[in-house]
């Protein structure tokens, strides 16, 4: 059923109406004779949430064991024990993902974006897992997948191969990672992630952990070769965090630059590490939007499929602290999460698809903060959760 009057609901914290879904999306006018209702009890009505950078094939949320992590400082040794953890175990990224989504779900998530491996020791297994995920969740639950080259792409060969099969299987996203401090030959690596984005038709989407005048060099280059290639709109910047350290007038240059050629940034906003500031970035009219990353894996003991959470977190760590300001934090993980990722027919608006939450709070900025259960999901008009709880 795809009909439904929520009756007694407060958008976005406004003033109390009933809101109608008509064949999955939100509809005006009064609802025909025999659609079935839903009493809002005076809710606050989200949008429902954006995950718009998420690794579902790495997490351990759904074992019952806790992994003990013992993790090395440098990305690099976070890299290797990954892998070797996951060839050692077996991990499966099908089983794993799919708990993950359906968690995501649960708290209100219809729409995450994926960064699943690829790599000469796993091949396209990860890939092949989350695709399945994605199938099982369809109609509930949009999934974008990257193929992400975790291990490197230069300095394992055949990786390239495996990331071109990854994109015929079905992956929608050329994945790339630190051209300079992982790759160490920016161009080349460069040559062949927008390589492969032109010959699949397929849009961008690069982690950039590197710092200062290295991070800003990798990103003058990208910039350089979606202006080259005619891809405005098309590519995201995953962490940026050189855009937290390097000066502010060479930050707000590049800045003007991606928002001339729509590049976006996802950011997970670390407490740890420098990070492109949400104030900064929406000044300069750049898309910039939220995400977990990993969700209790071999990288972190941290995260959760709850996106008001990771919304408290960006504010946070952009100091936001005035209601309006909390606001933008929300919008990362609602509206401009859907932009950045190029998700359609995103909002509260008629002719939108009805993706919904209810969440008990008097305020947008008190549920970011309390994060109270969702009382309800809507996704596509189907009345998918209550109270934190998937319907069968």
């Amino acid at each position: 059923m795809t009909d439904l009057l929520l009756r007694n609901v407060r958008p976005m914290g406004g003033t109390a109406t009933d809101l109608l879904v008509r064949g999955g999306r939100i509809a005006a006018g009064p609802a025909p004779a025999g659609t079935p209702v839903e009493d809002g009890r005076g809710l606050l009505l989200l949008p429902a949430f954006v995950e718009g950078h998420t690794h579902l094939d790495k997490t351990t949320f759904h074992l019952p064991d806790w992994l003990v992590n013992e993790v090395g400082p440098r990305i690099e040794d976070k890299i290797d024990t990954e892998r070797e953890w996951r060839a050692r175990t077996g991990h499966d990224a099908g089983v794993a993902s799919l708990a993950m989504a359906r968690a995501f779900l649960a708290a209100g998530t219809t729409r995450v974006r994926s960064h699943v491996d690829v790599d000469t020791s796993g091949g396209t297994r990860h890939i092949e897992g989350v695709l399945a995920t994605r199938e099982a969740m369809r109609g509930l639950q949009e999934i974008q997948l990257v193929a992400f080259p975790q291990s490197g792409i230069l300095g394992r060969q055949g990786t390239d191969t495996l990331l071109d099969a990854a994109l015929s299987m079905g992956a929608d996203i050329v994945g790339g990672l630190d051209p300079c401090a992982i790759e160490r030959d920016p161009v080349r690596h460069l040559d062949i992630v927008f390589g492969l984005a032109e010959k699949h038709g397929k849009p961008v989407d690069i982690h950039l952990h590197e710092p200062g005048t290295m991070g800003a060099f990798s990103l003058d280059l990208i910039l350089e070769r979606t202006r080259a290639l005619g891809m405005e709109g098309r590519v995201v910047v995953s962490h940026a965090f050189c855009l937290g350290d390097i000066p502010e007038r060479d930050r707000d240059g590049l800045l003007a630059r991606m928002a001339a050629l729509g590049v976006a940034i996802a950011t997970t906003a670390p407490a740890s590490r420098p990070v492109p500031l949400v104030a900064a970035c929406r000044a300069a009219v750049v898309t910039i939007f939220g995400g977990n990353d990993g969700i209790r894996d071999t990288w972190t003991p941290y995260g959760s499929p709850d996106m008001l959470e990771r919304a408290m977190l960006i504010g946070l760590r952009n100091n936001f602290r005035r209601d309006d300001e909390v606001a933008i934090a929300f919008d990362c993980v609602s509206a401009a999460g859907a932009k950045g990722c190029g998700f359609e027919d995103y909002g509260l608006e008629p002719g939108a698809r009805a993706d919904l939450v209810l969440v008990d709070a008097r305020s947008l900025a008190e549920a970011v903060v309390t994060r109270p259960p969702r009382r309800l999901v809507v996704s596509g008009g189907r009345i998918v959760a209550r109270d934190g709880a998937l319907l069968a």
